[in-house]
């Protein structure tokens, strides 16, 4: 791949312009709602800067985590080339900007939004779950994961001597866990810890 550096540039471009886009729109904003509808025109804008500068900080990191951080990993524990790892964590990146930019685009046109992706099987399990901390995991297990791992695959099967069967396996274990890591998050109560700290009280009781 010529000019990495260049499309690198691009990719993180296109990706904090999906954010940005998701976030201007209102999606996940709408805890922001009482502020608008209480009349408070000031504080509701200065709340939404602050939103949108938290959301492209975090997909600054999100995106950096994923390139660079993943691409570290791969190097230094199944000592894949530098390069080899940070190209195959572009392509994996750039799917993960396809998968977020095609649900803004479709949350966009109706009008309403989901916190389970339409990629994955969330959807399924909400219908027939009531735990929040399994409909958050399979949540992470979305179309675009099937596609990633064929993309990790093929560039570490043709980078290192591992038997295949075991890159397979491993890759399969290593996005179960990265789901099931995302998903823990759920059980934190967020909501109540923030109750608590707008209100002045006790975060513990």
């Amino acid at each position: 791949m010529r000019d990495v550096n260049k499309r690198i540039a691009w990719i993180f471009a296109i990706g904090l312009m999906v954010f940005a886009m998701s976030e201007i729109w209102g999606m996940n904003t709408d805890s922001l709602t009482p502020i608008l509808a209480a009349g408070m025109w000031d504080a509701y804008t200065l709340a939404r800067w602050t939103s949108l500068v938290g959301t492209l900080l975090w997909a600054g990191f999100y995106l950096a985590f994923h390139l660079y951080g993943a691409a570290f990993l791969f190097n230094k524990f199944i000592k894949i080339a530098w390069r080899a790892a940070l190209i195959m964590q572009l392509y994996v990146v750039a799917l993960l900007i396809i998968e977020k930019g095609l649900l803004f685009l479709l949350f966009a046109l109706t009008g309403y939004t989901m916190s389970v992706s339409l990629f994955s099987f969330g959807p399924i399990a909400a219908t027939f779950l009531e735990h929040d901390f399994l409909i958050y995991f399979f949540n992470q297990l979305t179309l675009f994961t099937s596609l990633i791992i064929a993309v990790q695959y093929r560039f570490i099967r043709s980078f290192t001597k591992i038997n295949p069967k075991l890159i397979l396996f491993g890759l399969i274990m290593l996005h179960i866990l990265a789901a099931l890591f995302v998903a823990s998050f759920s059980l934190i109560p967020t909501d109540d810890m923030l109750s608590g700290f707008m209100d002045g009280g006790s975060l513990f009781e």
